[in-house]
């Protein structure tokens, strides 16, 4: 086990393509550390220059404190376990992992004692003569794993291991990664693009955006805090729901208008964020979380919490249900929210053109809200997120959090 120390690293391509920019993160010893972000922003690149699979064009990689810039990838003592299971087919499972270990001349009983072992943990005893064509996919990324674990490593790097999984395998997967990272007490850098298993998984998660990083904290910090507009929209499913409106009142009675709409603000909002005050009479960005909304017909509504609009599309989840309704406010429209359009897969020109903001709202399952229905929404105007409509930043106190937020915790 060793600590990963990653300080000024950056990336660029003999074509001149920057691929990440000035990544500093500090990897504790035995920490779950988890690099999300939409695709190409950089999460694997910088996974591949710590595995040595990539030359590092700027700064310094550091594993238990040695410098590995130069060292090969074979002497980093660092294991990786790719997407794609990289299994020999010729090979039985028992062979499979521990082809590492042969490689390096270890005595043939000492192998088969180190694989028993691995094979326990990981639920594969049964199946150490079959071949991988005779698996399932959960049990070759666990063969795979098997690979990774027997060897001892410093930190097990993890290149989107369960993309190639169906979505009820992915769930069982994650579970079985934690435990194993858990008991194991391995320092581990894990790459995904889905945010749900960077939040479910890591002790730590990191966001990245076009090679940069955005923001690093623990998952509950990320989803309360985000530093900016880029980690608010892009953690948490349904997306948060980013609409611009203008503050008005007075310090001592904030409201937030919005299209036609007029939200109050509770005091305990200004004692959170402070600095909010200085937006009096401006236009900010709003974000409403889609579970700080319910039916009105179902809670108890204070004055100045409501939305009202047309259902357009109502979903039933079994847990819960999400009512889709639009309001009438001007488009969030930011390089940021450009990037989280072009990786949702939405018509980023449509979403100029829109005369109002589509919105989502995570409603309990006794809603009786059908589309074509009114939609009053109560909205938990104490849970708001604001951010400054020029820079993206969330607006806190007079010493706003920047981006990246936590770089070396």
């Amino acid at each position: 086990m060793a600590e990963v120390v990653l300080e000024g690293v950056g990336k660029v391509y003999l074509d001149g393509t920057r691929a990440v920019t000035d990544l500093n993160l500090r990897i504790a010893d035995g920490e779950f550390l988890v690099l999300v972000g939409p695709s190409g922003c950089g999460k694997t690149t910088a996974l591949r220059m710590v595995a040595g699979l990539e030359d590092i064009s700027e700064g310094v990689v550091s594993i238990g404190g040695r410098v590995v810039n130069r060292v090969p990838s074979r002497d980093r003592d660092v294991a990786m376990v790719f997407q794609s299971y990289a299994l020999y087919p010729h090979l039985s499972v028992r062979d499979n992992i521990g082809f590492g270990l042969s490689l390096r001349k270890v005595a043939k009983t000492q192998i088969r004692t180190k694989v028993d072992e691995v094979a326990e943990i990981l639920g594969l005893g049964d199946h150490l003569d079959r071949k991988p064509r005779n698996l399932s996919g959960g049990q070759r990324q666990r063969v795979a794993m098997g690979r990774a674990i027997v060897r001892d490593p410093q930190a097990f790097l993890m290149d989107e291991p369960l993309s190639n999984l169906d979505a009820k395998l992915r769930v069982q997967m994650r579970a079985e990664i934690a435990r194993i990272q858990r008991d194991l007490g391995v320092t581990t850098i894990y790459v995904t693009h889905d945010q749900t298993e960077a939040m479910t998984l890591g002790d730590r998660v990191a966001v990245m955006k076009k090679g940069e990083l955005q923001q690093v904290a623990p998952p509950q910090e990320l989803y309360e805090r985000p530093a900016n507009l880029f980690v608010a929209g892009f953690i948490g499913s349904p997306a948060m729901n980013l609409l611009q409106g203008t503050l008005t009142g007075t310090a001592g009675e904030l409201r937030v208008e919005i299209g036609g709409q007029t939200l109050s603000l509770p005091g305990a909002v200004l004692e959170s964020r402070p600095a909010l005050e200085s937006y009096l009479g401006r236009d900010v960005i709003v974000g409403i979380r889609p579970e700080d909304m319910e039916d009105t017909a179902l809670v108890e509504v204070r004055d100045g919490a409501l939305l009202t609009s047309t259902a357009d599309l109502v979903e039933a989840m079994g847990s819960d249900v999400l009512v889709h309704f639009g309001v009438d406010a001007a488009q969030v429209v930011t390089e940021d929210t450009k990037e989280l359009a072009r990786d949702a897969g939405t018509d980023v020109l449509g979403a100029l053109e829109a005369s109002r903001t589509d919105m989502v709202a995570r409603f309990s399952p006794r809603t009786r809200v059908k589309v074509g229905d009114p939609v009053k929404a109560h909205v938990d105007t104490g849970r708001l997120h604001f951010f400054d409509l020029e820079s993206g930043a969330s607006i806190w106190g007079s010493s706003q959090v920047a981006a990246p937020a936590g770089q070396e915790g």
